[in-house]
């Protein structure tokens, strides 16, 4: 097979030579009269591949050169900070940490905290996270591991529910979604009014989701998650799955809701934004009094005075990488900390409205919950509480005040495990980015 190639081409200068319209304007380049100097001009390539741009095996292209490097400094990629693709991958970590924490692992003990606080018939109140532990070991001896994780699905369903019913209601509607810093008494009414309606929504699926937490699961069937949406649609529509005439209709359960909810969400974002301000003001460095100047010289000073570094503290970037790492976890860590000092004071302060909420949600749904006491057993519920205020009568009076705090063990278990996880990840993600 003969060769198409002009016996007279010999690279990029071919073209130049033999094209009339390039003749006049452009002045052939070839390899055979080029200086290496002109090369170093023209030639940018990408990476070299044997057989192109007329090379040989083991031949490479001209490159610019590259100036000294300056004295005293070191690779760059060495003593360069975490990169940002690190900081992002350490920024997802940590929020899937908490994420998964507070929605998964923390689950079981929502479950049985749930199940102390529908139970009237408890002897036992496991106020203390050690007897709590105990039973919660002793129902998933007698019923499996997932016997604690039932009816998780229905809460990431009650989740989103209550996120899109907030968005479809702030956008069709003047109420705001978010408050801005210069916020106004207006604003703020119509931003609480807000979360109202969507507690008050989202209230059928909670109570469905209430039922499937609770529920036994020895008698129990296996669930679809969107059945949590079947039974809050036929809460509302009077459909589905027959109750006892003690249950109590959606309309007397409205005001205990949107105020737990309203009452939450104040309390969190209160505790929330004060626990942000004192970390943050914590972690700011103390201003300094004296004046530029003389911060300027003492800085020079210490400079001059101090011992330069180990060539092993050099190659690891360690002051520069120290103080980045360090900007991160003081980037992450206040927020998840802020949002877990939140969570923790609205839950203790309403854990007795909650506890009233959930009887008044399970009242007359014919629920049969596991034996708080033992572990080993099944009881059912049938309360017959008329009202809000006849339920806190009646647990005060048969159950005494630290009746609103049963399962309160389960609380402290639940946000001992958070805060260990949020420790263990911020350990982990501070060994990852110094030895980046």
């Amino acid at each position: 097979m003969t060769s198409r190639r002009p016996d007279s081409f010999d690279g990029l200068g071919y073209r130049g030579r033999e094209d009339p319209s390039f003749g006049g304007g452009y002045s052939g380049r070839s390899f055979n009269n080029a200086s290496s100097a002109d090369l170093q001009n023209w030639v940018t390539t990408p990476p070299d591949i044997p057989g192109s741009r007329n090379l040989h095996f083991d031949e490479r292209t001209p490159q610019f050169e590259t100036g000294p490097a300056p004295p005293g400094s070191d690779d760059p990629q060495a003593a360069a900070p975490p990169s940002e693709q690190l900081n992002r991958f350490a920024g997802f970590g940590i929020g899937l940490a908490s994420l998964f924490t507070e929605n998964v692992l923390a689950h079981p003990c929502i479950v049985f905290r749930r199940q102390c606080q529908v139970n009237y018939h408890a002897r036992n109140y496991h106020l203390s996270p050690f007897t709590a532990v105990s039973v919660m070991y002793n129902v998933t001896k007698s019923q499996g591991p997932k016997a604690l994780w039932k009816g998780m699905g229905s809460t990431f369903v009650v989740q989103g529910v209550t996120l899109g019913t907030e968005g479809i209601i702030s956008e069709c509607t003047p109420l705001p979604r978010e408050l801005s810093h210069k916020w106004n008494p207006k604003q703020v009414v119509g931003h609480l009014v807000l979360k109202g309606l969507t507690y008050v929504v989202a209230m059928p699926f909670y109570s469905a989701s209430l039922i499937e937490t609770v529920q036994s699961e020895i008698i129990r069937d296996n669930p679809g998650i969107l059945d949590c949406v079947k039974e809050g649609v036929g809460r509302v529509m009077g459909l589905g799955v027959p109750h006892s005439k003690r249950l109590l209709p959606l309309w007397a359960l409205v005001l205990p809701t949107a105020l737990h909810g309203i009452l939450h969400y104040v309390v969190s974002s209160a505790v929330q934004k004060l626990v942000l301000a004192l970390l943050r003001r914590r972690r700011s460095p103390p201003s300094s009094s004296s004046s530029p100047s003389t911060t300027s010289s003492s800085a020079t000073a210490a400079g001059a005075s101090s011992p330069p570094l180990s060539p092993s503290s050099k190659s690891n970037g360690a002051p520069g990488q120290a103080d980045a790492v360090q900007s991160m976890l003081d980037a992450y860590f206040p927020e998840l900390m802020a949002s877990f000092c939140a969570s923790l004071v609205a839950d203790v302060l309403l854990y007795p409205m909650e506890t009233v909420l959930h009887r008044l949600h399970i009242q007359g749904t014919r629920t049969i919950i596991d034996n708080t006491d033992l572990g080993f057993e099944v009881l059912p519920i049938n309360t017959q509480y008329e009202s809000l205020r006849e339920c806190v009568g009646a647990i005060r009076r048969d159950e005494g005040t630290l009746g609103f705090y049963k399962g309160f063990g389960a609380v402290l278990v639940q946000y001992s495990l958070h805060a260990a996880v949020l420790q263990i990840t911020k350990m982990i993600y501070s060994t990852l980015l110094q030895n980046a």
